[in-house]
């Protein structure tokens, strides 16, 4: 079993999920024929002409860069993207119907809990996992180039089938170390055996199972798979938002964000997000590991009253942090004396309840309480009225949540700055100029420095690649998804670099025997800073 390889799968996967959608949307339209027609123009040539949401249209396009399909050239200086065609473009667009072949099944995905219990949904599996079995009567090619685009795009529909149900199967405990260490048949973990057969069997075929007579055994590929299940937990929930490519790039961009105070979000499924953000996440939570250490070794009046999560998602790094603390450090020896003070915040409701929730089944005593990034002068008066606790006494912590903070643009709407991001940014279908991102970081970092003056911010966040260095890399970065995702979502992903340079520009200063980056080579998309004023 190749690690590696199997690695790179996952990324494949995790590609295809993103791309189909966008391909397809594309092909209604006639924009790739388009594009090749013309071989070079630009963005918003391409807008004007099918009457785009630039924004998103940008993301897109810049997708399919990544992956290699088109060059993509944008233009910091003079805020403009340029667009051409290559081989490859050629080939995708030769190719390009067998994308349209998974749609049906990803939008049945969307709700795929109570969808696999359907007959449509088997059967469209069943004809979708017959087809890659004899890779949909395509021959691959003796050219290795369009050989090499023919197995691109089919592992792009393999991953479309096998992301929403391995998510399916690892939050509903299919992956549970019982299942993985002896044999089981299908009637043990579905009621509906004769569906989840059809489902094992494909996995089977795959490698992951062995099965005899009814049967089936998880083998040593199906195990990696399994273990990481929580990877494709996050780019598959987005399928909601994916599922309306049509709409976001042609339609009514803001209606698909439009929901009512209560209302559950329509754009992402957060239950599912918060999982699969918890158990990817949970490499990163370790390594911060020398950096809380680190803080609460210190002499104890040096150190902070307490921690901060900002944006807590499932709890899980606030039980890390404490249990750290707790064993590893000399404020772990001295709680009865010096009481840690743990503080969850979310701006989602659903995340705050699964937080709780985990903390008081492994008896953490914390307080959760809603926050918005965007507003700590908010959640310090909160934190204080409520709880008595002052904000800046806390050590601020975050994992992959300042990408996420909701748009505000910067009060210097003309800044001088040029751009050094090669990534696509948008709000509600608009696109938004780099250099305005950047600024908009700046003033977002500021609001936050009286609160960790005194004790600083530890912060775990996610980057963009160029999308020139991710097409020269497929299947050794998950960039594609990552960007795509979130582009689409209106969050905003910069270079490990650029968000360096944005920190130090803010007056935050990074500590650089603790630097961390996530893989520590040119593809890194996440990094660790420890970051004081």
């Amino acid at each position: 079993m190749d690690k590696d390889i199997l690695r790179s799968e996952i990324f494949k996967h995790l590609d295809g999920v993103v791309t189909a959608p966008i391909v397809v949307s594309l092909l209604k339209k006639d924009i790739l024929a388009f594009i090749i027609a013309r071989e070079n123009l630009s963005l918003s040539e391409l807008s004007e002409e099918f009457r785009a949401n630039e924004g998103y249209l940008n993301v897109a396009i810049r997708t399919l860069a990544s992956q290699g399909f088109l060059e993509y050239d944008l233009d910091n200086l003079n805020d403009t993207v340029k667009i051409s065609s290559n081989n490859k473009t050629h080939l995708l667009q030769k190719y390009s119907l067998l994308y349209l072949k998974v749609i049906p099944f990803l939008k049945l995905s969307t709700d795929i809990k109570n969808q696999i219990n359907e007959n449509s949904f088997i059967e469209e599996f069943t004809t979708l996992s017959d087809s890659v079995k004899k890779c949909f009567g395509t021959e691959l090619s003796e050219n290795a180039d369009e050989k090499n685009i023919q197995e691109q795009i089919l592992k792009h529909i393999e991953g479309c089938i096998i992301g929403p149900v391995i998510v399916y199967l690892g939050m509903t405990g299919m992956f549970h170390k019982y299942f993985m260490e002896t044999s089981f048949q299908a009637a043990e973990f579905h009621k509906n055996s004769d569906h989840f057969e059809v489902i094992l069997d494909f996995l089977a075929y795959l490698g992951w199972f062995k099965k005899s007579g009814e049967n089936y055994k998880f083998t040593e590929t199906g195990i990696y798979f399994a273990k990481r299940a929580a990877s494709y937990g996050v780019t598959v929930s987005y399928l909601p938002l994916l599922n309306k490519m049509d709409d976001l790039l042609f339609g009514n961009a803001s209606k698909i964000r439009e929901i009512s105070d209560g209302e559950d979000e329509i754009h992402v499924d957060r239950a599912m997000n918060v999982w699969g953000s918890g158990g990817s996440h949970s490499n990163y939570f370790k390594v911060a590991n020398d950096f809380i250490i680190q803080i609460f070794n210190q002499p104890i009046h040096l150190q902070p009253k307490g921690v901060l999560d900002m944006g807590c998602g499932n709890g899980a790094f606030i039980q890390h942090i404490f249990e750290t603390i707790e064993r590893y450090t000399l404020r772990g020896k001295m709680l009865e004396e010096y009481p840690l003070f743990l503080v969850g915040a979310d701006y989602n409701q659903a995340a705050l309840n699964v937080t709780r929730a985990n903390l008081i089944n492994n008896d953490i005593w914390a307080k959760v309480i809603w926050g918005d990034i965007g507003n700590p002068k908010q959640l310090a008066e909160d934190l204080k009225e409520n709880y008595e606790i002052d904000l800046s006494d806390l050590l601020n912590i975050r994992t992959f949540l300042d990408h996420n903070r909701v748009w505000k643009a910067p009060e210097n709407s003309h800044p001088e700055r040029i751009s050094t991001s090669t990534a696509a940014f948008a709000h509600r279908g608009k696109r938004l100029p780099n250099n305005l991102v950047e600024e908009s970081l700046k003033e977002h970092l500021e609001l936050w420095l009286p609160y960790i003056r005194k004790n600083g911010l530890l912060i775990i966040e996610l980057h963009a690649l160029d999308s020139k260095l991710t097409s020269k890399n497929l299947g050794k970065t998950p960039a594609t998804a990552y960007e795509a995702t979130h582009g689409f979502s209106d969050q905003y992903i910069l270079e490990v670099d650029v968000f360096k340079k944005i920190c130090l520009e803010t007056g935050l200063n990074i500590d650089k025997e603790l630097f961390r980056k996530f893989p520590n080579s040119e593809l890194a998309t996440v990094s660790i800073n420890l970051l004081k004023s």
